[in-house]
This record gives structure tokens, sequence and C-alpha cells, in this order.
């Protein structure tokens, strides 16, 4: 991508805006960026507009790169459409810029609604334990921005394997975005403020196929009641499709991960993982497969090696004979569920946050009756997720999530387990779900 001397806009100065923002300035291009913010700092040597857009700046630009929090559909973005300008997401920009490198990296992109980031951190863990240098990035952490900018400007060739999470907020403007092995993880009602309906959601998520060729990998779930198996290996075409929960593909029997359909295929004993919950065991299996698919025999991986990430199941205190579980990643229905499940008998469940569109709480009933002892309503859903719920368990409705550790620590018994996993966003009381997260280890701990 030549770059020198053209006008690029970026638009938005998040942490994807501001690493899109400085590739483009390091190869060479007029660069502005653009926030409605005032409080956000500029990129050095990037001009830079606060606190508004102008229309001038996207109509007068041969780029426009937009960060994933912008829809598509954004009046400045049609009018920058309008005028002649290309536009691409922050993701298909450095995309474009990598693929452009001599010997780029190899390309595993993962996308779903739920344990995305799980399975990249998972498939990243196992190829450097195995020596394939990689990067982990895109919609989790790393922007894959850093990584074009690494390879295209200071001339490191060290990675060999681009392990990226893909948001269908990125796949709004997928440019030519490209991979050689693909993963839809499943599906479950999300982000339909945004995109509208279910149906619309996963053809965003599809779209992480596009441009394969015979040679490349479609990872698929066989089974997800929301994903129409058949009409998924179309879109993927001309693809091979493996199957998550199928064979060719990956299964999980007792504690082993049986591997099929590739040249490295084989079982993975997953015993020895300290992964808490049954889906995080399926998670590593999945990402035993994608590193199989990358190179990485399943007799190379050690399950034990393997860490989650912060914020998914993960235990940040023990007092009392009662563990506190941070799951605050889960923002969604589908998502705390699965959290519930993966912890078990008996808990006390802390839900709650900023509602989203679309969600069914109630049907979080089913899975708590049976595991919880009580359950923690908080925040700005807290009143509807309480009203929404049955009778048992019995329900406490709290105004934000210190009064919920604070009950909490009232109700819960010894061998109990204390889960955060609040099936709503975090914005009514928190920056996002790592602070939400971080505040409810550290209350946590108070009196550990």
């Amino acid at each position: 991508m030549e770059l020198r001397g053209r006008r690029v806009t970026v638009m938005g100065l998040g942490r994807s805006g501001r690493a899109a923002a400085a590739l483009a300035r390091d190869l060479g291009a007029e660069v502005l960026a653009t926030d409605l913010s005032e409080e956000v700092e500029p990129v050095p040597g990037v001009r830079a507009v606060l606190g508004e857009h102008r229309e001038g700046d996207f109509t007068g630009a041969d780029l426009v790169i937009v960060s994933p929090g912008i829809p598509a559909a954004n009046p400045w973005v049609a009018a920058a459409r309008r005028a002649g300008a290309r536009v691409l997401g922050e993701l298909a920009f450095a995309a474009e810029v990598l693929a452009a490198t001599g010997d780029p990296p190899v390309v595993a992109a993962i996308t779903g609604t739920n344990g995305k980031s799980s399975v990249c951190s998972f498939t990243g863990q196992i190829l450097e334990a195995a020596g394939v240098p990689a990067f982990v990035g895109g919609n989790i952490g790393r922007p894959l921005s850093l990584l074009a900018r690494d390879r295209a400007v200071a001339g490191n060739r060290r990675v060999r394997v681009a392990v990226v999470e893909v948001s269908s907020y990125q796949m709004e403007l997928p440019g030519d975005f490209r991979c050689a092995v693909g993963a839809v993880l499943n599906l479950a009602p999300d982000h339909l403020a945004r995109h509208g309906d279910l149906a619309t959601y996963l053809a965003h998520k599809l779209r992480i196929f596009q441009g394969g060729g015979p040679g490349d990998l479609a990872l698929l779930p066989r089974h997800d009641p929301n994903i129409d198996a058949g009409r998924a290996a179309e879109a993927a075409a001309p693809r091979r499709v493996l199957w998550l929960d199928d064979h060719p593909g990956v299964t999980v029997e007792a504690d082993l991960a049986i591997l099929s359909g590739l040249e490295r295929a084989g079982l993975v004993d997953l015993a020895r993982t300290g992964l808490i919950g049954e889906h995080n065991r399926r998670n590593l299996a999945v990402a035993c497969l994608l590193a199989a698919a990358l190179g990485v025999p399943p007799d190379a991986v050690d399950p034990a090696a393997v860490r989650p990430l912060p914020h998914r199941l993960q235990l940040v205190a023990e007092t009392g004979g009662v563990r506190w579980i941070d799951d605050s990643k889960a923002t969604n229905v589908h998502a705390a569920a699965t959290g519930i499940r993966g912890v078990g008998a008996p808990q006390v469940t802390i839900l709650g946050g900023q509602p989203k569109a679309g969600e069914d709480y109630g049907a979080l009933g089913r899975v708590l009756d049976g595991r919880a002892r009580a359950v923690i309503c908080m925040g700005a859903a807290g009143p509807a997720i309480a009203e929404a719920l049955p009778r048992f368990p019995p329900k406490h409705v709290v105004a934000d999530l210190a009064a919920a550790v604070a009950l909490a620590r009232r109700l819960a018994r010894p061998g109990d387990a204390v889960l955060l996993s609040p099936a709503c966003a975090s914005f009514d009381e928190f920056r996002d779900f790592e602070h939400r997260g971080e505040v409810f280890a550290r209350l946590a701990r108070e009196e550990a």
C-alpha cells in the first residue's frame, strides 16, 4: 500500500485509531486524526481535530481509516465515500499493509460471540511454547496495526503467525482482509442494537472467510443452534471445512480432545489443565486444532502450561473457604450462562450492569436453578434482571458493585464461590469490563 504524500483521515483515537494513525504516519502519509472527545491524547506527528468532526476532513481525504467502535453507516463515513475516498476499518488497513511486506506471517482469524479472546490467547500460548513466534491481537488488546508497523517500518520479521481476534464491528469495513485459517466459534444474540438482527450479525462474522481458496481452512460449529452449518460452509467455500464439535475437526470426549482431518492430528489429554469450566476445556481443544492447522502437533501441547486470560473465570481471591471468581468479560446472557455452568454449585452469582438490547435475562433462570444459593442483581439493569428471573433462587437488588460484593460476603458460606458474571456491559459504572473486573478483585481481597 503506497501512502507517501496521500491524505489519510483516521476516525476515532482509541487504541486502534492511535495505532493506525502512527502506522500511516510512518508510511509517509499526511495524517489527520479526528475524535469527538477533547480528552484524548494526540498522536505525535499527526494533526488532530478534537471535540468535533469536520466534513472537509473526510471529503478531502484519499483514505479514511475507521475505528471499530464507529458504525460503517456513520454519516461522515458516507460523506467520505461519496467524495471518492477509500474507506477501511483499522483491521483491514493493517492487514493490507502486512500482506504487502515480504513473506508476511500466516494469519489465523477467530471470531464468534463468546470465547474468541480465550481461544486466541490459548492458541498463541501453544504456538510460542512450540517455538513458533506469534502475535496475538486484533480485537483483543493489541491492534493489528502494531504488528504491521513493526514489520513494514521497523523491518522486524520475527513473527511467523498472526492470531487475530476479529469482531463483527471490524468486519463492517473488511477491505481485502484475508486469513489462511478462519474460525467462527459460536453465535448468540449480541450487538443487535448495531447490527439489527441475528442474520446480519452472522453475515458479518462469516466475512472472515472472504478471499479464501481451496488451500485455506474454515473452522465452524456443526451443532450451534444459531448457525445453519450447511449455509455457513457454503459461505466459507471454497475453503476446506473442519468442525469444532464433530469430525473432521475436534471433539472433546471425557478428558481427551480428539483432532482429525489434518496431517498433524491426534489426541490431547485435557486432564491436567487448570482452566475453570467445561467451556474452557472446549476452548482449549479448539486452540489445539488451530495450532495443529498452523503446524504444531497435538503431542507438543502441554495443557497445564496454558493460562486463562484475566476476567474470564479467573480466581482472584479465596477467603474463609469462599472462592471469588472474576468473569467480568461475560457481557451477555450467553457468556454469563457459560460461566455459571462452568463454576457449578454452590455459588452466589452477581449479575447486572448496563443492559444490552435483545437480551433475555429470564433465560438465566434455568442455569441458576440448582447452582446458585442467591443471586445479586446490581446497577442499571439490576431491577429488570430481578424481575425477569424466576422466584428461586432468592434475588437481591443493589445499587452497585461495591454493595453487591458486601452482600455476597454476608451470604456466602464456606465451600461457595462468589461469581461475577454480569451478562451486561460495564458502562453504567466502569470504563470497560477490565475496570469492572479489577474493582471486583480489589473488593474481594479487602478482607482476604
